[in-house]
């Protein structure tokens, strides 16, 4: 180019500039500094702005690699000449240089960080309008390839930071969406680099980073991840920091814009970060409190898996415990009502400014339980027992909003009663006793219509709740379906119902059901264990005295019930004429036993009825045998039963039991012919013939099937 065009720059200095030596370059730098001193001496503003422009225009910008480092060095030269005064030419002299730490050649990217660095050095705070530049260049050149260009960022990086912590005007509103985008870098240098940004951002008593924390959280925890040691302990102590200035002044904290972000984290496969952001809710609910209502499902949705942690090398289960019950703290009876939810609609800034004691927070029910039906087939079951105190928990705290979605748990709770831990199904089987005993699931009228109806047309069971039914209906298909849960976890669910239950009404309501059952060998089946459980269970010592007495038209409707069911098994059917003390009727029953078919099962029952009749529950039966002439049909039913069993160890204890009655050989018939030995008012009202036709027609059925091999099929479906 013409000379006059590189003017004030003449030859000599032109050559040394482009020269590929340094010490060339750097004796041309010095020349030019002494011009700029001059012109600074004689206030020449516009020489040095022509200066400026040159060496821009025609060095920087050059295709020549040896051309761009001498306007860098020149650019450099003319800074520090400047001192102070280089403020009023910022705009001239970092542009040309940031642009060149994106070039090709690593000197130049070199240069251009020792030009900045010079300039930074003179202008100090001048430069922080340019910072969001230099940041987005320093961030790239902190993961250089050259090691000679990552040492001259890392000065120049060191410069800067010095620069902002010192200043009062940094413009951190500006800068976070810049710092929020370069997070997401999966390059190490650059994660390390951000961190160490924000680590010195949040030391700085000016800048409240904690403001603008919502924004960088997920970053910091994304950047967590990294595999370098390096990296995740820079990760640690910045989210510890800043867990320390929450809990110093929590009323600045938007703790609603940051709980999502925590909770994705907290279910991370990584165990540390998993750690803290389980740690980090559990401060978000001591601090904030109800503010967390809205956001109960996502958090239970992180923490209920945790509960179950075994083997972890941080307290996960405990903090992850300790945090389900922070949340169950909230849960209170206003939940039951529905209101409006008006923090959704506050901006921020006027969430902040309002007083928070006067907001209502709605507690989502839906969500919470979608959240807690997938979490009930949880593999652990410490959560899924989490899950059920949480059902027992909404059942108490918001009965009427849980049971508009009762339809959506409900199914899942039967499904937990084959359950392989005995412990969670006894707590769902508590779970199902309450929903069946709570008058929010009573239907409009008191009495529920079932299957088996009265004179009247309603069901003989009182005040049964709707989910009563269902459960019971539900439980006897199951137990149709899945015969080895009868016959392992049966006697056990049903004595553990009648403990939370009433426990006449679950028989009478189990007659009912069975009474309609087509599958007659699972009937003959489920009312033997019905029997046994009756007879022998501790828990159904009141029911087993009420059948007994029979002093109330209630009791002996109960008997009525239980007795139409009962006839699916002959020997059940017996034992509770024993229990009943309806002698005579035990009698005439004997007395058509001869027709049935006697088969092994049908023997041993009654050499079980036989162990029963020697057990304390028949202690009253026992006594009785000595007053032979007021138990003439006692005596025979028991001589009848003697005559059915084989010779065998239960025959010989009753003959035992039979030679110990006063005068019992004789068997002398009743002193009036057709005198009622019968005192009991009640009883004497029951139709005995009809329940003897009715034994005699079911046990028919029986005979049918077996000898016909009829086709079983399902009795009443589950609803």
């Amino acid at each position: 180019m013409a000379e006059k065009d590189m003017f004030p720059l003449n030859p000599t200095l032109m050559r040394g500039l482009n020269d590929k030596l340094y010490e060339k370059r750097k004796i041309a730098a010095l020349e030019i500094e002494r011009m700029v001193k001059e012109f600074i001496a004689n206030n020449d503003v516009a020489m040095i702005k022509r200066l400026t422009s040159v060496l821009t225009t025609e060095f920087s910008v050059s295709h020549n690699p040896h051309s761009r480092k001498g306007g860098l060095i020149g650019l450099a030269a003319t800074a520090i000449a400047l001192g102070k005064e280089s403020v009023a030419y910022l705009q001239e002299l970092i542009p040309p240089v940031l642009s060149c730490f994106y070039d090709q050649d690593s000197r130049v990217r070199y240069y251009a960080c020792e030009a900045l660095y010079n300039i930074s050095k003179v202008a100090r705070g001048a430069v922080l309008p340019f910072f969001n530049q230099i940041f987005d260049g320093l961030s790239k050149l902190a993961s250089d390839t050259d090691p000679n260009v990552k040492s001259g960022a890392d000065l120049l990086d060191r410069l800067i930071k010095d620069i902002v912590t010192e200043s009062t005007s940094f413009d951190l509103v500006s800068f976070i969406p810049l710092l929020r985008d370069r997070m997401y870098t999966t390059n190490p240098f650059a994660k390390q680099f951000i961190v160490s940004w924000i680590l010195v951002l949040d030391s700085v008593p000016d800048l409240d980073m904690i403001v603008h924390l919502p924004e960088i959280l997920d970053g910091i925890f994304t950047i967590f991840q990294d595999k370098s040691a390096e990296i995740r302990k820079m990760c640690e102590a910045a989210l510890g920091e800043f867990l320390r200035e929450i809990k110093k002044s929590p009323e600045n904290v938007n703790f609603a814009d940051m709980v999502n972000i925590v909770v994705v984290h907290s279910t991370s496969s990584d165990e540390i970060i998993q750690f803290t952001a389980v740690l980090w809710l559990r401060e978000f609910l001591s601090l904030s409190g109800r503010t967390m209502i809205p956001y109960c499902a996502n958090i239970l949705s992180a923490v209920l898996p945790c509960v179950s942690y075994e083997h972890c090398k941080f307290n996960t289960k405990e903090v992850a415990t300790n945090v389900n019950q922070r949340v169950r703290d909230l849960i209170t009876t206003d939940d039951d009502n529905e209101t409006s939810s008006p923090e959704r609609s506050m901006k921020n800034s006027e969430r902040m400014d309002c007083d928070m004691e006067s907001v209502e927070y709605n507690l989502d029910l839906g969500s919470v339980l979608t959240i807690l039906t997938s979490q009930l087939s949880n593999e652990n079951v410490l959560t899924r027992l989490a899950v059920l105190k949480w059902v027992l928990l909404l059942l108490d705290k918001t009965p009427s909003k849980l049971f508009k979605h009762m339809e959506k748990i409900f199914p899942v709770l039967l499904d937990r009663v084959s359950d392989s831990s005995d412990d969670v199904v006894m707590a769902d089987l508590e779970v199902l006793s309450v929903i069946s005993a709570s008058e929010a699931g009573l239907p409009m009228s008191s009495e529920i219509t079932s299957p088996d109806k009265t004179a009247n047309g309603k069901s003989s069971a009182k005040n049964i709740n709707e989910y009563f039914y269902k459960f019971l209906l539900n439980l006897v298909a199951k137990f149709r379906i899945d015969g080895k849960l009868l016959e392992e976890k049966g006697c056990f669910i049903i004595r553990h119902l009648c403990l939370l239950l009433s426990s006449e009404d679950i028989y009478r309501t189990l007659a009912e059901i069975l009474l309609q059952e087509n599958d007659l060998k699972f009937a003959s089946l489920m009312v033997k264990t019905l029997n046994i459980i009756l007879l022998t269970s501790s828990e159904l010592f009141e029911l087993r005295h009420k059948l007994k007495e029979l002093k109330t038209r209630e009791s002996c409707e109960l008997f009525s019930a239980l007795y139409k069911s009962w006839c699916h098994n002959a020997v059940a059917t017996f034992s509770l004429c024993l229990l009943t003390q309806t002698y005579q009727h035990g009698c005439d029953l004997l007395m058509m036993f001869g027709d049935l078919e006697v088969h092994v099962d049908f023997l041993v029952q009654i050499d079980k009825l036989v162990q029963l009749i020697e057990s304390p529950i028949f202690t009253y039966l026992r006594l009785q045998l000595l007053d032979t002439q007021n138990n003439f049909y006692l005596l025979k039913s028991l001589y009848g039963l003697l005559m059915l069993l084989p010779q065998s160890d239960a025959f010989t204890t009753l003959r035992h039991r039979l030679d110990c009655v006063p005068n019992g050989h004789l068997l002398q018939s009743p002193q009036t012919k057709g005198k009622d030995f019968e005192k009991r008012e009640y009883v004497k009202k029951i139709d005995f013939t009809a329940l003897l036709q009715h034994f005699k027609t079911v046990q028919d059925r029986h005979v049918t099937r077996r000898h016909r091999k009829e086709p079983i099929t399902n009795g009443l479906e589950p609803t």
